[in-house]
């Protein structure tokens, strides 16, 4: 799909919208007088619950109430002890977000009982959840606040607002808008002459929209969801405010766009765009359709819009926002091409002992055609799983447990694969020290932490494992990063200043790899002749206690280990 069809398809989306009746239901659900419908009275909130065959509506409205577009910290409202029930918006890189402190105020005066209203609900039928004006902000943050529960087995809910006031700033917008299920979950019907004051829509500074917002006039309409997009042209919407603005009757408006849409009376133009389109005709018809302007002369000087400008900006801002959603990283898109240079290294690693070398020393020395082929594997796996681990830290709590589970082993056998070359390329040189401190990238860290996370709920399945010995990669990652700080260790013995502070630190890796070995945790090819690991031995084995040192003596040992085989005492 080339950037003019992506743009485009507001044009088909909105009579999709607007045909499906959704609209005309939930609207008819705010403006009900039925008496048989309860209404639930909170402070200076009201809500009622429409079930309809299949189809259950929740309709708030707000009475009596001062909107003020003050943005307030996530981070301050934590000291109201309700607000922590947001914070599972919050990612490792989304650490908090504002939102405007009035109607968040409102919503957690009202919390307990919308709690109530919450467990009520019929979690299997289609819910909506709506309102008008500041009663859709409310819907919106009642619908956040479903979201949780997304993914655990419960049905989206719907959001729909009629001309309700933006309620976060872009990092509100971002948290919501990481996830596209979540996304989805908003419709915002916006009338082409805002039926809300200038100043409180879009709010001064900061407010950001999420979702899909539906732009309408009696005549046509259309969707955009490029937040910045959408900004612009509520921002247009509320130029022409000078003479006050005008409220808008929603229920003429979706009814008009429910027949039009029912009769195939789409905009002609939407349906004849062809390859050959340009991005800013597109944006020219999706103007004209999202202001509701029919003659041109007349109502762009009526609303003082420079329609040029305004297409030459939204153009702009549309091929940014397509051009980030094509870099979006995506790991199932790679995921093949990962595999097959997981199983390159496979090969490299198998290509190293047979010339009597552990993969770890041959990519440090790096001599070999078949070594420099490596490193381009590892580059590849190593970005990618480097854009893994950030696109997990930029999910929701929610999703981003569910990620983790569902990558934890491939990342886990990526990390213990590949992080031993990027220790090899670190002390290649011989000039660099302290890896684990100081040269160790991120997502290796963050790929262990998940591990560790596993183990401590599930247990650790590895313990003691004598099976195929022969073929496992070493469990701790960094392992090769300690056999060459236990090197240069032994090389400061010949320093008197330094010699017992490098005895304990020795003494300490002594320990630590007697222990691997006991719980096979260890490859076998650290009994290569060449590898590093023998060098250290070397080096050290005069100063070994008898556990280690009653073991490394016979090497016979080894190959006892490697059929696992060899019973170390626990």
């Amino acid at each position: 799909m080339n950037l003019t069809q992506s743009f485009s398809s507001g044009i088909g989306l909105a009579p999709f919208v607007t045909s499906s009746g959704l609209l005309l239901k939930t609207w008819d659900a705010i403006s009900s007088r039925d008496e048989d419908v309860v209404s639930h009275v909170g402070n200076r909130l009201v809500w009622k619950v429409f079930e309809k065959q299949d189809l259950t509506v929740v309709v708030f409205e707000v009475k009596n109430f001062d909107l003020q577009p003050n943005l307030v910290s996530s981070s301050d409202l934590k000291e109201n002890n309700n607000f922590h029930r947001f914070e599972f918006l919050c990612t490792k890189k989304i650490l908090d977000f504002s939102v405007n402190g009035s109607t968040v105020s409102l919503f957690i005066d009202n919390l307990q009982k919308l709690d109530e209203l919450k467990s009520k609900i019929n979690s299997s039928h289609p819910l909506i959840v709506t309102g008008h004006g500041v009663g859709g902000s409310i819907a919106s943050l009642f619908t956040v606040l479903l979201l949780e529960s997304v993914g655990s087995g419960k049905k989206r809910p719907l959001c729909i607002t009629f001309g309700s006031p933006l309620i976060g700033d872009k990092k509100f917008q971002e948290a919501i808008s990481r996830s596209s299920t979540w996304s989805s979950c908003f419709i915002h019907a916006v009338p082409s002459k805002n039926s809300l004051p200038k100043e409180l829509n879009p709010p001064p500074g900061g407010y950001k929209p999420f979702g899909t917002f539906l732009f309408c006039s009696d005549t046509s309409s259309t969707c955009f969801e490029n937040p910045e997009s959408v900004l612009e042209l509520l921002v247009s919407s509320t130029n022409d405010q000078s003479q006050g603005f005008e409220a808008t009757d929603y229920g003429k408006l979706v009814n008009n766009l429910y027949r039009k849409a029912i009769c195939k009376d789409f905009t002609s133009r939407g349906l004849n765009l062809t390859h050959s389109t340009s991005l800013n005709a597109c944006i020219n018809l999706q103007l004209h359709a999202a202001l509701g302007l029919t003659s041109d002369t007349q109502q762009l000087q009526h609303q003082n819009i420079d329609i040029n400008a305004l297409a030459t900006k939204l153009e702009r801002l549309e091929n940014k926002f397509m051009y980030l959603k094509k870099e979006k990283f995506d790991p199932s898109k790679k995921l093949n091409v990962m595999k097959i240079d997981m199983a390159k290294l496979e090969w490299y690693k198998k290509h190293c002992k047979g010339q009597g070398i552990g993969y770890y020393d041959c990519f440090k020395k790096a001599i070999s055609t078949a070594d420099q082929d490596a490193v381009q594997w590892q580059k590849n796996l190593r970005n990618y799983w480097s854009d893994m681990v950030e696109e997990a830290e930029m999910k929701p709590q929610t999703e981003a447990a569910a990620f983790r589970t569902r990558w934890l082993y491939a990342g886990t056998n990526y990390r213990r694969m590949v992080e031993p070359l990027d220790i090899a390329e670190y002390y290649a040189n011989g000039l660099r020290k302290d890896y684990v401190a100081k040269g160790r990238s991120r997502h290796y860290v963050v790929l262990e932490k998940w591990l560790e996370a596993d183990k401590k709920e599930k247990g650790d399945l590895n313990s003691k494992n004598r099976r195929n010995v022969e073929l496992i990669l070493t469990i701790d990652s960094c392992f090769w990063a300690k056999v060459e700080e236990a090197l240069i260790l032994c090389g400061e013995l010949e320093n008197s200043k330094e010699k017992e502070e490098a005895k304990g630190k020795l003494l300490e890796f002594e320990n630590y790899v007697y222990e691997s070995l006991k719980k096979y945790e260890v490859s076998p090819e650290i009994f290569l002749k060449e590898s590093s690991y023998m060098s250290w031995w070397n080096k050290y084995k005069g100063m070994a206690g008898s556990g280690l040192a009653s073991f490394m003596s016979n090497p016979s040992n080894f190959d006892q280990y490697t059929k696992g085989a060899f019973f170390l005492p626990l």
